[in-house]
């Protein structure tokens, strides 16, 4: 069989790794797919067989100055790219259906109110943050708070038994995508909904959860907290010597500015 490949260059997906959890039903069919040839929108048109809020169509059909978002928005379809970046994006659709729809909502709002500008604005970037890179946390209150104050040394030695108690589900595409070559110092923008959820909620309770939690004037507090996502408990096997979590340049200490970390 000929290997999986994306714009026509081989490809070897990683679906081994905890942070690809939501996706780890379609990786089959996605690597037999991409083996059989198909486009990455083929692909994912086959996965959602009709089920996602978008069907995905190639990037071409996107109108010369018509904005991204607010053609999702419009015409219910997702222009996708053959690469990896939108594919990832495209799982997250089939994975996060409401939540993503309803992030496109806000962009969609946000360009009818505002329009199109060289800069995005406070909303749309935060919203924009969310759909790349972040990651949603059902956690404990002591590992929020430690998290909070970049206590790194009580968020994953000292308190790394309560992490059995938490969930970390990443969102972000462009998240998922930098993971197929993990460096410790990639970074998520971590998110814990204002509402408490229970860490066992299935997928399809989770979305539904976290898209009634989403709004455009939340995000655009940023509510987000950097987290070096390779030192999660568990997800990344150098993190089991205690050394790992030296590293300063990564595990920054508090300071004034409360720095986000490397990405």
């Amino acid at each position: 069989m000929r290997p999986a490949q994306v714009a026509g260059q081989p490809v070897q997906l990683d679906w081994h790794g905890p942070w690809l959890a939501p996706h780890a039903a379609h990786a089959a069919a996605v690597t037999a797919g991409l083996q059989r040839g198909l486009s990455v929108a083929q692909v994912l048109n086959e996965l959602s067989d009709g089920q996602a809020p978008v069907r995905f169509v190639p990037q071409s059909d996107l109108p010369p100055g018509q904005a991204y978002e607010a053609y999702i928005f419009e015409h219910g379809a997702c222009p996708t790219r053959d690469n990896l970046h939108d594919l990832f994006n495209g799982l997250s659709w089939l994975a996060f259906p409401r939540t993503k729809a309803r992030l496109n909502a806000l962009q969609a709002a946000q360009i009818a109110r505002s329009g199109v500008g060289d800069r995005r604005g406070p909303v749309r970037d935060a919203l924009t943050v969310f759909d790349e890179n972040a990651a949603v946390f059902l956690a404990p209150p002591a590992l929020w708070q430690a998290l909070q104050a970049r206590h790194w040394q009580r968020l994953f030695i000292d308190l790394r038994g309560l992490w059995s108690q938490a969930r970390l589900v990443l969102f972000g595409h462009a998240l998922q995508e930098k993971l197929q070559q993990p460096r410790k110092a990639i970074t998520a923008h971590v998110y814990r909904p204002r509402r408490s959820l229970d860490p066992h909620l299935g997928a399809a309770e989770l979305d539904a959860a976290l898209a009634a939690d989403l709004s455009a004037d939340h995000l655009a507090e940023k509510p987000y907290c950097p987290l070096p996502i390779l030192g999660v408990p568990g997800w990344y096997l150098p993190n089991e010597c205690v050394s790992f979590y030296d590293d300063a340049q990564v595990f920054r200490p508090p300071a004034s500015g409360r720095t986000h970390g490397a990405t």
